[in-house]
C-alpha cells in the first residue's frame, strides 16, 4: 500500500504536535474565534415542515429543497454518502435514522435496493450538501407488502425522506466500498480527510464536515469489526482524526451535542486521547456542563500538563465559578447573616411635648393642693 500523504499545514499558528488544540500529522487546528452560524438542527421526530417549492422528479418522487447543494449532481452508477431520517407519510411513525449510526450509509445509484428506488431517484437529482424533503409513493418504497422486520413499514405506505446529500464518487473515480481492498479504502478515506482540511483552511465548514464524514463511511463498524494487527491500527489513523476533525467543525458550527458524539466515538477506541477530551471538554463547557468539562480537561492535563490551551480553558472554568460564587453571595447577602440592629424612629416633637406639658399641670395640681391643705 502507498504511504498515508501528510495533512496540509496548521489552519492557525502553528502548536505544538501534542498540543490539545494544535495540529499534528492527523489533525486540524481549531480556532478559537469566527463561529459560523448555521441552520439549527431539527429535533428528529417528525418531518420537518418545509415551505419551498415541489419539484416533480418522477411520477413517485417529488422533492422540496432545505438547503441549496453545490456542485454537479452524480450519475448513474455513482457511489452516494447520505444521511436520512424517512417517515410513513401522515404519520409521526419514523422507522429509520442514519444519523443515530453517525455516519452515513453508501447508496450507489442504479445499483440500490428495490426498496430504495424512490430514495435513489432523489438522491441522483440533489447536489452535494444539499438536504431535501422527498416524498415517495409506496409502489417506489417497500410496496404492496410492506416490511414487518427492520425497517418496520406499513403495506402501502407511502413515505417521506429527509435526506442530506454528503457527496458522492464518480464511477471514474471508485467503486462500491464493499468491491475495494482494505488498502483502497484506507486511501479512499484518506483522500476525503485531506480534501477536508483544504475545506476547513478556507472556514469552509460544512463542506470541510462533509468530507471527513464520507471519510468515516470508507470505515463504518462492519469494516473494522474485520481488521486486526497492522490494518486496524493504519485504519485507526485515518478514522480517528476524522472524528476530531468533524467534532472541531461542529464545534465552529455550534452543533456541540454531535461534537460531542464524535469525541466520544474516539475515545470508545483510546480512552486517553488528549485532543477527544479536549475537544469534548469545549463541547461540554459551551452546553454550560461544567463539571463534566472539567473532567475532561483536567484528564487531558494528566497526559498533557504544559499545553497552554486546557490550562487556559481550565483557568476560565475557575473563573466562570467565581463570577457565579459572588453572584449567589450578593443575591443572598444578609439572608442568612446576622440580622441588622433595628434603626429608632425618629420622636415626634408635638407628641413629646405635649406629655411634658401634661405632666407639668399635673405636678402644679398636686403642689396646689398640697398648700390648701
Amino acid at each position: 500500500m502507498a504511504a498515508l500523504e501528510e495533512d496540509p499545514p496548521p489552519v492557525a499558528a502553528a502548536a505544538a504536535p501534542d498540543s490539545a488544540s494544535g495540529t499534528s500529522d492527523n489533525e486540524i487546528t481549531v480556532e478559537e474565534s469566527s463561529f459560523v452560524h448555521t441552520e439549527p438542527p431539527q429535533d428528529g421526530t417528525a418531518p420537518p415542515v418545509v415551505t419551498s417549492d415541489m419539484e416533480v422528479l418522477h411520477d413517485g418522487v417529488k422533492k422540496q429543497v432545505i438547503k441549496e447543494g453545490h456542485g454537479k449532481k452524480p450519475s448513474k452508477f455513482a457511489t452516494c454518502f447520505v444521511h436520512y431520517r424517512a417517515w410513513v407519510q401522515g404519520s409521526l411513525h419514523k422507522f429509520e435514522d442514519t444519523r443515530q449510526e453517525q455516519h452515513p450509509i453508501e447508496l450507489v445509484l442504479g445499483k440500490e435496493k428495490k426498496q430504495m428506488t424512490g430514495l435513489g431517484i432523489g438522491v441522483s437529482n440533489m447536489r452535494s450538501g444539499e438536504r431535501a424533503l422527498l416524498h415517495v409513493s409506496w409502489e417506489l418504497g417497500y410496496g404492496k407488502e410492506g416490511s414487518f422486520s427492520f425497517p418496520n413499514v406499513p403495506p402501502m405506505a407511502d413515505l417521506v425522506y429527509e435526506v442530506e446529500l454528503i457527496g458522492f464518487d464518480d464511477v471514474k473515480e471508485g467503486k462500491a466500498r464493499s468491491d475495494m481492498t482494505v488498502e483502497e479504502r484506507i486511501e479512499a478515506a484518506d483522500r476525503r480527510k485531506i480534501e477536508g482540511n483544504e475545506y476547513f483552511k478556507e472556514k469552509k465548514f460544512e463542506e470541510a464536515k462533509q468530507q471527513y464524514e464520507m471519510a468515516i463511511a470508507y470505515m463504518g463498524d462492519d469494516f473494522m469489526f474485520q481488521l486486526f494487527g497492522k490494518y486496524r491500527d493504519m485504519a485507526l489513523a485515518v478514522k480517528n482524526p476524522c472524528h476530531l476533525n468533524t467534532a472541531a467543525c461542529l464545534i465552529k458550527l455550534k452543533r456541540f451535542d454531535e461534537a460531542i458524539a464524535q469525541c466520544t466515538t474516539v475515545l470508545s477506541e483510546d480512552e486517553n486521547n488528549v485532543k477527544a477530551l479536549f475537544r469534548r471538554g469545549k463541547a461540554r463547557a459551551e452546553l454550560g456542563q461544567t463539571e463534566s468539562a472539567r473532567e475532561d480537561f483536567l484528564k487531558a492535563k494528566k497526559y498533557a500538563p504544559e499545553d497552554k490551551e486546557i490550562q487556559r480553558e481550565l483557568r476560565l472554568l475557575a473563573e466562570q465559578d467565581r463570577a457565579l460564587y459572588q453572584k449567589q453571595k450578593e443575591l443572598y447577602k444578609g439572608l442568612f447573616g446576622p440580622r441588622p440592629e433595628p434603626k429608632p424612629k425618629a420622636s415626634n416633637f408635638l407628641t413629646l411635648f405635649w406629655r411634658w406639658l401634661v405632666s407639668l399641670i399635673s405636678y402644679l395640681v398636686k403642689l396646689f393642693k398640697r398648700k390648701n391643705e
